[in-house]
């Protein structure tokens, strides 16, 4: 944001100036610390730079892996975030680095510090911080942190990758139906008027689709953004994520391999608070928010509910079609024997072999149904397109 000031100097010379900071705090903080008394202090309007570098969440892997290595040695909390800092290539990263080291110096609890910056460090990551101030674990749980996240973001690109291609593809199919619809197809038609022969049924109908495209193509157009509203605003709204959450889960070949992304992550959630210290009501309210669907947030609802009655928390999934029973037994073992975090690592790295392997089985069926379905309707368009001409060849 960026801020107008009215401030004096130690020799109590007016100031009036602007400045940039995140927020109201950092802004005050930057002014005194340039020796300014603050008249006012009046927030303008969000400063708009186009070439501020993005951070990557990477970037802040990268940086917590370094803050705990430092953290580790004996180096203060304020001295490393100040010299990973002056390391830090990205500009806006380091500009947040440097705003965290004034607020730790000033007194701030590092996990208040960082829950400034939601756009960088979600709740997870806050809380475990703050859990480890009170344990004085910091190093060990900025080094859990990065190891999380790490996971996290290599789950991410495996299912990115894998459908990279299904999605070039797919791409390539409706392209090039939409060209010959519209380009090729409109330069047979007069000729097959104009030599009055009967069209095929299937010629007909890529005519009429043809038709419409080139003279109702603002409907298309309408459709596509009526379809573009529904998956992005929608999805902000609480009728259209659960729409959209329960086509995913049952979607067919995709739905088994997107429930065991969720898992994954969920379960790794847990483990990884559990293990960090964090209370159980806390990380179980924590791991619903992470699960990503409305559907399995709703079950991780209902066991907060039945651990806050003093159950158990197999006791809150059981009958849960979203939960393999394997999975309740192994954390119903991990409860009784008091083994909880120990036994969610293990299975947490058992659905992550499991999610590498299912999402190279699911890209191994994708790819050839999206090649039989991109052959079959060039094939069609292209009967529709050879049949007429064979005619006119007879006729002739």
């Amino acid at each position: 944001m960026q801020y107008t000031y009215k401030a004096r100097d130690a020799l109590g010379n007016q100031q009036d100036g602007s400045l940039d900071a995140v927020d109201r705090d950092a802004a005050r903080d930057q002014l005194r610390r340039e020796g300014l008394s603050i008249q006012s202090l009046e927030e303008g309007e969000a400063s708009l730079n186009l070439f501020a570098q993005p951070v990557r969440q990477a970037d802040i892997i990268y940086a917590t892996s370094q803050l705990a290595v430092l953290v580790d040695t004996g180096i203060t909390l304020s001295a490393a975030l100040n010299s990973i800092s002056e390391q830090e290539p990205n500009a806006t990263l380091r500009g947040v680095l440097r705003d965290l080291k004034v607020r730790v110096e000033g007194g701030e609890d590092f996990s208040s510090s960082i829950a400034r910056y939601p756009r960088y460090f979600d709740k997870t990551y806050v809380s475990l911080i703050k859990a480890s101030e009170h344990t004085g674990t910091m190093a060990e749980m900025l080094e859990s942190i990065a190891n999380y996240q790490r996971n996290q973001l290599e789950t991410r690109h495996k299912v990115m990758a894998a459908m990279t291609y299904p999605a070039v593809m797919l791409t390539l199919a409706v392209s090039v139906t939409v060209f010959l619809l519209t380009y090729i197809l409109p330069k047979f038609a007069p000729l097959f008027q104009r030599k009055g022969v009967k069209l095929p049924a299937i010629t007909n109908w890529m005519i009429m689709a043809s038709d419409s495209m080139l003279h109702y193509w603002w409907a298309w157009a309408a459709a596509a953004a009526v379809l573009i509203v529904f998956l992005v605003v929608g999805r902000r709204t609480e009728a259209g994520r659960q729409a959209i959450d329960w086509i995913l889960l049952y979607l067919p070949v995709i739905g088994p391999t997107y429930r065991k992304v969720v898992l994954s992550r969920s379960v790794r959630t847990l483990g990884t608070m559990v293990k960090s210290g964090v209370s159980m009501l806390d990380a179980v309210q924590m791991t619903g928010q992470v699960s990503g669907n409305h559907y399995y947030e709703q079950a991780w609802a209902k066991v907060l509910e039945e651990i806050t009655q003093g159950n158990r928390i197999c006791d809150g999934l059981k009958g849960n079609p979203l939960f393999p029973a394997t999975l309740l037994q192994m954390i119903g073992a991990g409860e009784e024997t008091a083994k909880l975090d120990h036994v969610l690592e293990k299975v947490s790295s058992y659905y992550d072999r499991e999610v590498e392997t299912a999402i190279k089985s699911t890209t191994s069926l994708i790819e050839p149904v999206l090649i039989i379905v991109m052959g079959a309707v060039v094939a069609t368009i292209a009967m529709g397109l050879l049949l007429p001409i064979f005619s006119l060849s007879r006729a002739g």
